[in-house]
């Protein structure tokens, strides 16, 4: 049974397990640090559709099937799915949930969702409300730029403080069963985070100060300290918001430089690709999380890993509005072995 810690973290005791990842990830992105990791790399972002939007509910598809085959599971045996994306309405999750026969949960908290996806999927297993539990989250440059900027035929400048949103999916099979497999230790819900920042293009700014207020609570809810994690990671801040977050952790009294890391400034090298302060994008911890992170853990490279992911809650028409960005991360806590 979970144990609520604090004011806003659960301990799980039942060991929610990680069984299995697959990662789709576009040309661009196999292009850059991490494609060793990535389970497949695509040739062509349209996938063989005629649309962008279609393209990204064929990814999700895709690494919903894959995921499912590399653990030796029937979609009849996973008792909920929980998916995501950035585009109006679910359109890509909406319409890859109906090629499949397993119930649908849609799930929206922009960049945030696949710790969202985790965080929900976990917690049904340890309230015993199924076996098997299913989680997949995309993004697409061609999909998201187009809705939240500018049409992509513009040609439009960009900020030097922008990011890139990732072209990929990253698709996860939690469980209550499988005794080796990395399994969640403890959640962090977060609070939505509003600090006046206007511009779409400051999404790192945007965003730290909901990333540092979950990881300071998370600290301060379960006792742990930076160190007692191999690896921290953030979801998608990219170079900016990655030390901004670092800056106002130390005024907390947490530094957490020596094992931080941040998914958007990892998945590419801006000095080749040209990405300005990284990548963001549902799709960015997703496929970062579910490849390297999580190949990290199985190998045994770390024990005990703390994963957030933050999200900017911004529509297409909050920003034609002048309205600010609210924002909002998520924790968890993934442990390997120790048992």
């Amino acid at each position: 049974m979970a144990r609520r810690m604090g004011t806003q973290t659960a301990e799980l005791t039942s060991k929610p397990r990680i069984l299995g990842t697959y990662s789709i990830v576009g040309p661009k992105e196999g292009k850059g640090p991490l494609k060793s990791f990535f389970d497949e790399v695509l040739e062509d972002d349209t996938c063989g559709c005629k649309t962008f939007e279609a393209a990204e509910t064929q990814m999700q598809l895709k690494a919903a099937r894959q995921v499912l085959s590399s653990v030796n599971l029937k979609e009849k045996d996973i008792s909920y799915m929980f998916s995501g994306d950035l585009i109006n309405q679910l359109m890509p999750s909406c319409f890859m949930a109906r090629e499949v026969n397993i119930p649908f949960l849609g799930l929206y908290g922009a960049c945030s969702t696949f710790i969202e996806g985790i965080s929900m999927a976990s917690m049904c297993l340890e309230g015993g409300f199924g076996d098997n539990m299913l989680v997949v989250v995309s993004s697409h440059f061609s999909t998201a730029e187009r809705q939240y900027r500018a049409p992509l035929e513009m040609g439009s400048q960009r900020s030097p403080a922008s990011q890139w949103t990732v072209t990929g999916c990253g698709a996860v099979v939690l469980s209550s069963k499988g005794n080796k497999a990395p399994y969640v230790t403890h959640i962090t819900i977060g609070k939505v985070k509003d600090y006046g920042i206007t511009d779409p293009n400051e999404m790192g700014a945007a965003m730290s100060p909901a990333a540092v207020d979950t990881i300071k609570q998370h600290f301060e809810d379960t006792g742990r300290k930076p160190s007692d994690y191999d690896l921290i990671v953030s979801g998608d801040l990219g170079a900016i918001g990655k030390q901004i977050t670092i800056d106002l952790l130390k005024e907390y009294g947490y530094d957490i430089s020596s094992n931080y890391i941040d998914c958007g400034d990892e998945i590419f090298d801006d000095q080749v690709q040209a990405t300005n302060s990284g990548g963001s994008g549902a799709g960015c911890c997703a496929t970062v999380m579910s490849s390297m992170i999580y190949k990290g853990l199985v190998c045994g490279k770390y024990k005990r890993v703390l994963l957030i992911a933050t999200g900017a809650l911004l529509s297409a028409i909050s920003s034609l509005q002048g309205e600010s960005i609210p924002a909002i991360a998520h924790a968890i806590a993934i442990e390997c072995g120790g048992e």
